[in-house]
């Protein structure tokens, strides 16, 4: 449930409810005692006078909602005979906390709550969950923001389809949809990042926003965790010898929907398909229909499977040129730095990189290509083995600030982190060298310089 709130009940408090507001004149006294119950914990004592309250006084005060939710929970957990009827309770709970106190609580997280309390417990199947949990999403996803309840919505569906009860064409569009939801709030995410990031590394953030910054990188960490989850959920359903068949099905049809054809093609560049006539044929409906980022990046990818890298590059620019979005467009250069570093051309690799930050500081994807350029690069930078070497801090460096400013990619930054570093000299190199503390200046095409850690 929403929890935005500090409770700080007392009788005293009572006095700015009349008896007038409830069904029952017992109700305020009994809200009284559940509340001081609860707020040490007693739940036991706690759940009759609550239970009166809740049955007979709904509208009386919404900490009935607050308290009851923790007081069911515990019921749930310690009256294992009794557990079906308090989960009954609690869902109900939930459905109707929204509709008395909607100041205070939202039909989305009402929805989720209940989702994820059948699921927790066993007590409802996939068809219930997922059909809760659609609502929730459909009506509202802008309030959908639940990391766990996003895996779940879209595990239910891939297990109903499994089971034949839903079609392929809906597991890939929920995907889209789900994995689009993740990116908005992976991108608000690493916006607030960047926005104490300065203040962090100078050591000037106030307590509050200490527990700003802490609370995001959690959710980004969260969304990290679920996002992995996801594309393994999908699996096998959506590789080539499933998209090809689907899409053959549905391309008379569809041919002549641009957003369709965004979406499949877009799959399909994704999971390696290029290669098929299907493919041709979809870029060349949506470039005609309407020509755009989307459509000059797909002819791209058309020419970079025939192998002629000049002509898709062209293409890729073009892409480039036309997004307007500058999210989007930040996307499509770190692809395009991405392509770029795999064929060996790191001083476009990095121009693209760094073009894609200035856009979108707040993306964490073209630090760790540079962290790669970079680290490729050892053996062509400095004139002894160690300074050579030292490159590796410097991608290290580079890398962990993948992790600082989106933490969806923070373990694989520290992982790379961590290898660049394990390349790096040792305290041993740095002692014998008599280095430390020292500046390294990189005369080459990366530029820059590199402290040496001090012993």
């Amino acid at each position: 449930m929403k929890k935005n709130v500090s409770i700080l009940f007392c009788v005293l408090g009572l006095a700015f409810f009349s008896i007038g507001n409830a069904q029952n004149p017992e109700c305020p006294q009994n809200l009284s005692i559940f509340a001081g119950h609860a707020k040490v914990k007693n739940y036991d004592a706690a759940y009759e006078p609550w239970k009166m309250v809740y049955e007979n006084c709904p509208t009386l005060h919404w900490a009935t909602y607050h308290y009851g939710e923790r007081i069911l929970k515990h019921k749930i957990e310690s009256d294992p005979a009794n557990k079906a009827e308090y989960v009954n309770m609690l869902t109900e709970l939930y459905a109707t906390s929204y509709k008395n106190f909607p100041d205070r609580y939202n039909e989305t997280g009402s929805l989720i709550d209940q989702a994820l309390l059948l699921n927790d417990y066993k007590l409802g199947t996939d068809e219930e969950i997922y059909q809760i949990l659609d609502k929730a999403f459909k009506n509202n996803p802008e309030e959908f923001k639940n990391a766990k309840a996003l895996y779940l919505y879209f595990s239910k569906l891939v297990d109903l389809h499994d089971a034949g009860k839903k079609e392929l064409q809906e597991v890939f569009d929920t995907y889209d949809h789900v994995t689009g939801k993740i990116a908005e709030e992976n991108q608000e995410i690493g916006e607030t990042i960047v926005r104490y990031l300065e203040k962090e590394e100078a050591g000037t953030l106030t307590s509050k926003e200490e527990k700003v910054l802490a609370a995001v990188r959690k959710n980004g960490e969260n969304y990290e965790k679920i996002s992995g989850s996801i594309d393994a959920k999908l699996g096998k359903l959506a590789d080539c010898d499933n998209l090809i068949p689907l899409y053959q099905k549905n391309f008379e049809a569809r041919k002549g929907d641009a957003e369709w054809l965004k979406s499949a093609a877009g799959r399909m560049d994704a999971k390696g398909c290029a290669g098929d006539p299907l493919f041709v044929k979809m870029v060349e409906a949506l470039d005609q229909i309407e020509p755009s980022a989307s459509s000059k990046y797909y002819l791209g990818s058309l020419y970079d499977e025939q192998g002629d890298i000049t002509k898709a590059f062209e293409f890729y620019k073009q892409s480039v040129d036309l997004e307007t979005d500058p999210v989007k467009k930040a996307k499509k250069l770190t692809n395009l730095s991405s392509k770029a570093a795999k064929r060996g051309r790191k001083s476009e690799a990095r121009k693209y990189a760094n073009e894609a930050l200035q856009l979108n500081p707040a993306g964490g994807t073209p630090y760790l290509i540079l962290a790669s350029l970079y680290a490729n690069s050892a053996n062509d930078c400095g004139g002894t083995a160690f300074e050579k070497r030292a490159m590796y801090w410097k991608a290290a460096q580079t890398a962990r600030r993948a992790g600082q400013v989106d933490p969806s990619l923070s373990s694989k930054a520290a992982s790379a982190a961590a290898s660049y570093e394990g390349r790096a000299p040792s305290k041993t190199d740095i002692f014998s060298s008599g280095m430390a503390g020292k500046t390294i200046q990189f005369n080459c095409w990366v530029g820059g310089s590199i402290t040496v850690p001090s012993l």
